[in-house]
């Protein structure tokens, strides 16, 4: 089949339904192809039993079931974290993880293969930026991993219930096709997963904070921060130099009041670094407003220990340091709790993916 025939996941309802009219076939044909999709989380026709055979063939034969070829997976923590190493047409790879938890089910999901923002901490921005994803290959990653937790159903958890877009890549940098993607898989003719149950990250793309704070389903936020001053968060951040912190917290203070939602704030902790007492003042300061007298900022922070990247000269801030770099922040009557780590044994916590995929 050729690379060009269109993946069942990339296309939207409005589309199924096109191509099927252009086959001759009815309206109501789109609907099942759709529920298996979506529903089922079949993507291969030919188990699509609810369709005629010669349609199954002409849909194996017409269409591609999927974009991203899982390459492998490596699972970790007791069984609890799995990441998939996903290629697009053979080449760029992409990676997600899935967290079990006994509650719950959350998946790390990419928007990008690679990143273009180069953050002086990640591994993902050694790569360098390689494509932007389609929103089937944004979904597809969310369906491998429902799959995953229907056959590994233990417990209450019985059902995928988190999705984050917190693996590779800058979501904001690909707008238009992440959003699409959420649409999709909140719909409740179909995936159906309620939209508080999407977290978003952005290492503090403005305009897209923006844009974000006009839609219409209230998907959480998460900014990247790292730093409460410029001269820092540059050289952490370098995006920093064109949304610079003073223009980053003007958008985010108008994202909260037009949506009266809270944001939570990324902060990795560099032994060094950032991690240092007058360090956790001043990001105190700054979100309680102190700064401009506006007072706080309807905010969450979650500190997040350094996880260790090869050949990277940094070093995990030490446990006391980040408990007092807390406390701190807490007396400045900001809610601030600490990350726990997951998938450090098979490079899949946050800020490793792309070590599977050099």
């Amino acid at each position: 089949m050729k690379a060009t025939s269109p993946a069942l996941y990339n296309l939207a309802p409005p589309e199924i339904e096109s191509l099927l009219r252009n086959w001759g076939q009815p309206a109501y044909r789109a609907r099942q192809i759709y529920r298996q999709l979506y529903v089922n989380l079949v993507s291969d026709p030919a188990r699509m039993s609810d369709l005629p055979r010669a349609l199954r063939d002409r849909l194996a034969a017409g269409c591609r079931a999927e974009e991203l070829a899982l390459e492998r997976t490596q699972t970790g923590y007791r069984g609890q974290t799995i990441k998939a190493v996903f290629r697009v047409d053979g080449g760029p790879a992409v990676e997600s993880v899935l967290m079990l938890y006994r509650d719950r089910a959350t998946v790390c999901v990419s928007t990008q293969s690679g990143c273009a923002m180069a953050c002086s901490f990640c591994a993902t921005g050694t790569m360098g930026f390689r494509l932007n994803l389609t929103a089937g290959q944004i979904v597809e990653q969310v369906i491998w991993a429902a799959r995953e937790v229907r056959t590994r159903a233990t417990g209450s958890v019985r059902a995928l219930g988190n999705v984050v877009f917190m693996g590779m890549g800058e979501p904001f940098n690909n707008y238009d096709r992440w959003w699409a993607a959420v649409e999709r898989l909140h719909d409740p003719a179909g995936f159906n997963l309620g939209a508080r149950s999407f977290t978003v990250s952005t290492v503090g793309i403005v305009p897209g904070i923006r844009r974000l704070a006009g839609e219409k389903l209230p998907v959480n936020l998460a900014v990247s921060l790292h730093a409460a001053d410029d001269e820092l968060r540059t050289r952490l951040v370098p995006v920093n130099k064109r949304y610079p912190v003073a223009r980053l917290m003007e958008a985010v203070r108008d994202y909260t009041a037009l949506t009266r939602r809270r944001v939570s704030f990324e902060y990795v902790l560099l032994d060094g670094v950032n991690d240092r007492p007058q360090q956790a003042e001043r990001l105190g300061a700054l979100l309680a407003g102190r700064r401009d007298g506006r007072g706080p900022l309807l905010c969450h922070v979650n500190l997040i220990p350094w996880n260790p990247v090869p050949e990277m000269p940094l070093g995990p801030s030490r446990r006391e340091r980040v408990n007092a770099f807390r406390d701190i922040v807490e007396q400045h009557g900001i809610a601030c709790t600490v990350r726990v780590q997951r998938g450090l044994d098979i490079a899949a916590a946050c800020g490793q993916l792309a070590g599977s995929a050099r």
